[in-house]
């Protein structure tokens, strides 16, 4: 590929949604069926509300109506409602959400949150609709049961730890889901050993595919930024090194 592709392609991974807190800034904004514009604000390093990741109404931004704890990533779901997918144990769980019928709560009822609960999302209303997807899922595609809520969304990238059972086997998975056919595709990384990598300290936090080349690509935290083979399992080459 030549280095206007490579150009290309690390453009479109900075614009994908990565995960609360590091990435909030790749997160959508959002406008209600009302018409009402909501914002992400994140509440810096230290403090109570340390690390949090809120939204608010654009002209309310210190009357939160949703927090996400870490490893959230927030998802747009047409026509206009806000899907998050986050890990739960063994799980991946997806919520979807109506922000016209968010409602507002103290920024002083997290205080401390982030740290002391497993939640991974605080809110006062419940989601229009949720479900989950085990982990220990296998190679290749999968039938899963999605909510009618959800049928719009064609093609979400999970990025996943995977069950390993020994160092050379892969540590991460890329679990595409087609969620308007009820289909997940799981992709592991079979370049991504726990005897090439330092698992935990080095992790894949983000990717997307190419709408031109459908190559997908992908960012290893502490690495670098990759593309991968066509089969999306193996490694192509490296886009980008990390100096770290």
């Amino acid at each position: 590929m030549s280095e206007l592709s490579t150009s290309r392609l690390r453009d479109i991974l900075a614009n994908t949604i990565g995960p609360a807190p590091w990435y909030w800034q790749t997160f959508p904004a959002m406008t209600s069926v009302a018409r009402q514009r909501f914002d992400w604000t994140y509440h810096g390093d230290e403090g109570p509300t340390g690390y949090l990741v809120t939204l608010g109404l654009e002209q309310e931004p210190d009357k939160p109506r949703l927090a996400l704890n870490t490893y959230c990533r927030p998802f747009f779901v047409a026509p206009s409602y806000l899907g998050i997918w986050c890990p739960e144990g063994r799980h991946l769980r997806f919520t979807c959400f109506d922000p016209d019928t968010l409602k507002a709560f103290d920024i002083a009822e997290l205080a401390g949150w982030f740290k002391q609960s497993s939640d991974r999302i605080y809110t006062k209303t419940g989601p229009v609709a949720d479900f989950e997807v085990p982990l220990d899922l296998g190679p290749g595609t999968h039938k899963i049961e999605v909510p009618p809520a959800f049928a719009m969304v064609e093609q979400l990238i999970v990025p996943t730890s995977y069950k390993a059972m020994s160092n050379d086997d892969p540590a991460f998975a890329l679990f595409v889901f087609y969620l308007h056919a009820g289909l997940v595709e799981v992709l592991p990384q079979r370049w991504f050993t726990a005897a090439q990598y330092r698992v935990g300290q080095q992790w894949i936090t983000r990717a997307a595919r190419d709408p031109e080349s459908h190559r997908i690509m992908g960012e290893c935290f502490g690495v670098g930024t990759f593309l991968l083979q066509e089969d999306g399992c193996r490694l192509e080459r490296w886009l980008e090194k990390s100096s770290r």
